[in-house]
């Protein structure tokens, strides 16, 4: 042991200057992704495609007062605009979580949080101006049947449907919608009234707080070593990853509007700057007051931000959502009653309609001057998306808008079928969201991650309920496969390649979240690791992924704190990876262990004929093949060639 001591001094530091010069790649691949980003906003520019660059304020202003001054009000045309207008808002995230910190400026921040609160709150408006446009026509939409409207528009993005109580019969208090099979039974009382039922289902999520849209993966803190300081100050670079309408019908005036949305986007920035580490609270992002129905009213002042802050981790009332352990997950269904307006008329040759000013109205129930008499509750039947796994049954929440916050009561009598519906009752119509444990997928079973190719891998991720297979290739992934019960599901989503923002994205909307969060280290029991140690395994891993397989290793718990064990073998093929040799490592030095994954206790014993190396790099070297160091060469100088014709 001395004499390996001594032999992995001599070549230390020949060791850390190579791996050095080999880590200048990762400087290379972020100064790429800088000029991506550039060459992205260029390619908009010149593509002259007559939409608006999002992050440029004249163009995004204009594009919005054009549509706020648009009075066509066709709901196929809104519906058809609003895809427009969610892909302007995804863009927008992107660029929040897409870019460092040093890349974008206070300003850029506040303007792009701006932008996309008053993009969610118009295009909701403009789903409230179309739902009263086609209310006005609602007898010429007349069901042979029951006499009664309905009307269902599908898309995408957004499932539309409509009822409206022409015939104010009782036997037609109940309606499922043809197609969605989304439905209702309402009250007697509500049966003979002037009342219209709308189910909007938006498969995106624009009600809960601005701060849980736009959330990414936890930043990891990397403090140097002394050690390593001495040898070479930038060994190791510090991994940086990316940071992670009231009901009631008063409507603010324009200017409050933007002041609201301006104090929102700024308490966001605040927000973005102030997190330094995995332990650091972040605040609470809101928006301006509604328009009429459900638009969330998402504005505190920075007073009541920090109160809220305070109180964050005291949530006493059992009835409120934790945003931080649930999650909307299938998109949010705005649920509501509406005062059926006067309808069309036609005298002779002409068609006449009593105008009202109030625009579109919600109908109270139960009624504002009722008692303490209990009025019968509405029961409401939700088909579930076939686009969305819930692993268990999911928690149902109604929205409320003075408090901010999904809450848990007024829902009773909910009866769940496993992946095809769920009916429950509630007490007055509500924005509702079905919620699941964001973490029920953590943590992991197992991962490895395996070579395909040159510059492309496959990483599995297996856990409790789904095993997720994520191929990666360049600078982009895609989801290969996700299997539950041994079915392959969620088609819709594989095949398709994608940056790996996009990716965390479009797996947590189908509710198979294997990504951690700011604060799943307050949720899920892990065995904690040194984050240096952590960083350096996973670099100097993909310093060679071209040519090495990776795998998970039970004995990774029994290694302590400041250890990581896992699984390598070389794989040079595309099939399943069978012979795997243990490794340790620490960040200053890798080891080669003689103990398997089925021995009967963990030994931190070397291998016969082994020796200490610096580095995981140099110490897989000493194992590998000529053939993979070949390989890994090769890989190194096309990546090389690549970067400077990009430049060129």
């Amino acid at each position: 042991m001395e004499k390996l001591e001594a032999k992995d001094q001599e070549r230390r530091e020949y060791e850390l200057a190579e791996l050095h010069s080999l880590e200048e790649k990762f400087v290379s691949a972020q100064l790429w992704k800088t000029k991506y980003r550039a060459h992205a906003k260029w390619e908009h520019y010149i593509a002259c495609d007559g939409s608006p660059d999002p992050t440029i304020p004249q163009e995004i202003n204009t594009f919005m007062s054009l549509w706020r001054e648009d009075q066509n009000k066709d709901i196929k045309l809104v519906v058809e605009k609003g895809q427009q207008v969610l892909n302007l808002i995804e863009k927008l995230q992107f660029f929040l979580l897409d870019t460092p910190p040093s890349e974008i400026t206070e300003k850029e921040i506040v303007q792009y949080q701006e932008t996309i609160l008053e993009l969610q709150n118009l295009l909701h408006q403009k789903y409230n101006e179309a739902t009263e446009h086609l209310l006005k026509t609602a007898s010429m939409y007349e069901d042979s049947d029951t006499g009664n409207m309905q009307a269902v528009i599908k898309d995408k993005n957004v499932t539309f449907c409509i009822w409206a109580n022409l015939k104010k019969k009782v036997r037609f208090k109940n309606h499922v919608f043809c197609d969605t099979h989304h439905g209702f039974d309402l009250p007697k009382s509500l049966a003979v009234s002037n009342v219209a039922v709308r189910i909007l289902h938006t498969h995106y999520d624009h009600v809960s707080p601005l701060w849980l849209q736009c959330q990414s993966v936890p930043k990891l803190e990397v403090l140097e070593s002394k050690e390593s300081t001495h040898h070479s100050k930038d060994n190791v670079e510090e991994l940086e990853v990316e940071k992670k309408a009231a009901e009631e019908p008063n409507v603010p005036t324009e200017e409050e509007a933007h002041s609201d949305e301006r104090k929102s986007a700024i308490s966001f920035k605040e927000k973005y700057n102030s997190v330094t580490d995995i332990n650091e609270k972040t605040e609470e992002e809101t928006e301006k007051k509604s328009e009429i129905l459900d638009i969330p009213s998402q504005v505190l002042s920075p007073q009541m931000q920090e109160e809220t802050n305070e109180k964050e981790d005291e949530i006493t009332d059992e009835n409120i959502v934790d945003l931080q352990q649930f999650v909307p997950v299938g998109g949010v269904y705005h649920i509501d009653a509406l005062q059926l307006p006067p309808q069309v008329k036609q005298v002779k040759n002409w068609n006449m309609v009593e105008l009202l000013d109030s625009g579109l109205e919600a109908y109270r129930y139960p009624p504002e001057e009722s008692d303490d008499t209990p009025y019968p509750p509405i029961q409401i039947t939700l088909r579930l998306s076939d686009n969305v796994i819930y692993c268990e049954e999911p928690v149902i929440a109604r929205w409320d808008p003075a408090g901010q916050q999904w809450r848990t009561d007024g829902i009773s009598n909910i009866t769940y079928e496993t992946q095809k519906s769920i009916t429950f009752e509630m007490g007055a119509f509500h924005t509702i969201a079905l919620l699941q444990n964001v973490h029920l997928n953590m943590p992991y079973q197992a991962w490895e991650l395996r070579p395909i190719g040159v510059n492309e891998a496959l990483l599995t991720v297996t856990t409790v309920f789904a095993e997720v297979q994520i191929q990666i290739k360049g600078n982009q992934c895609m989801v290969a496969a996700v299997t539950v019960e041994e079915k392959d599901v969620l088609s819709h989503l594989t095949g398709k390649w994608i940056c790996p923002i996009t990716l965390r994205k479009v797996l947590k909307e189908a509710g198979v979240n294997i990504f951690p969060g700011e604060y799943s280290y307050k949720y899920v029991s892990v065995n904690k690791k040194a984050p240096l140690t952590e960083v350096r395994a996973y670099q100097q891993m993909a310093l060679v992924a071209s040519a090495f397989a990776f795998g998970w290793s039970k004995w990774n718990l029994e290694a302590g704190q400041d250890q990581v064990v896992f699984k390598v073998s070389e794989h040079l093929k595309d099939d399943f990876v069978k012979d795997w040799s243990l490794y340790m490592f620490n960040g200053q030095r890798a080891l080669k262990l003689k103990i398997t994954e089925t021995s009967e206790a963990f030994s931190k014993e070397l291998e016969e004929d082994s020796e200490f190396h610096s580095t995981l790099y140099h110490m897989l070297k000493d194992f590998a093949s000529k053939e993979a160091i070949d390989r890994e060469r090769d890989r190194r100088l096309a990546n090389t060639t690549r970067s400077y014709l990009a430049e060129v």
